[in-house]
């Protein structure tokens, strides 16, 4: 398993792949971390989902970007954040029992975010020779939400969308971005009893896409904020099928 801490652009990334030196990939993996984070978080995936689907080592390389924002200064060592939240608003709201309907918010930051992630992938996809039509976004929670805005404001579809405990965001734009990504095919997984992303938010995202006439798997699970096997499972799969679909 080949590993290593990349600089592109204003992100730092970690790269993991198990091809042969000197091997380009036929297709990227981009996974994005959620709110309170470390970098690293999600790196793990790579490793496993190389070690569960054979089929993905010898086309396959993972891109894992950590989040600008250093939440030190907030009582978090270590976490990081694509944009500020309002942690005690949100925690307020799931004490209260409250369904808390994020589509209006465009945060401050997401913007931002959204530049340097489109930065670095489009540093990467020259380096390695890849077209970001052969890219995999993705990402968990905050992540899932930045990977999602970016696929809208790509020229063209990416190779797939994967949304893990995501919701409908910055409604009034993504909705009038949709529609220029049909065809996209998109992984989404939400917990029936996520107590700070309602299930009925990510409904609402995953019926604009579908609407807007993306294909979209909806993995529903009983439980949290979380990513429970069953959903690292259709991971696997639909990277199986979206990178195969990608060369």
């Amino acid at each position: 398993m080949n590993t290593r801490t990349e600089t592109l652009g204003r992100l730092t990334c970690r790269v993991i792949d198990a091809l042969p030196a000197g091997t380009p990939p036929e297709s990227v993996v981009v996974l994005c971390h959620g709110y309170g984070a470390p970098g690293t978080d999600l790196v793990p995936f790579g490793p496993e989902l190389l070690d569960h689907s054979p089929a993905l080592a010898g086309r396959v390389q993972f891109l894992f970007p950590e989040a600008p924002l250093d939440l030190e200064e907030i009582g978090m060592p270590g976490g990081r954040a694509w944009w500020h939240l309002d942690m005690r608003r949100l925690q307020l709201a799931a004490m209260s029992g409250q369904i808390r309907d994020l589509s209006a918010d465009r945060p401050e930051g997401l913007v931002s975010s959204r530049e340097r992630l489109l930065e670095s992938i489009g540093l990467w996809s020259e380096r390695v020779g890849v077209p970001l039509s052969r890219f995999v976004l993705g990402g968990f929670s905050q992540g899932s939400m930045l990977a999602t805005d970016v696929a809208l404001h790509l020229d063209e579809n990416p190779a797939g969308l994967i949304v893990l405990s995501g919701t409908l965001l910055n409604e009034a734009e993504w909705r009038e971005l949709a529609p220029h990504r049909k065809g996209l095919r998109a992984l989404q997984s939400h917990g029936h009893d996520d107590p700070l992303l309602p299930f009925a938010g990510a409904e609402a995202l995953r019926d604009m896409l579908s609407d807007a006439g993306a294909t979209v798997d909806f993995v529903p699970f009983r439980g949290g904020h979380g990513i429970p096997p069953q959903v690292f499972d259709a991971v696997a799969t639909t990277l199986e099928k979206v990178t195969t679909n990608a060369r």
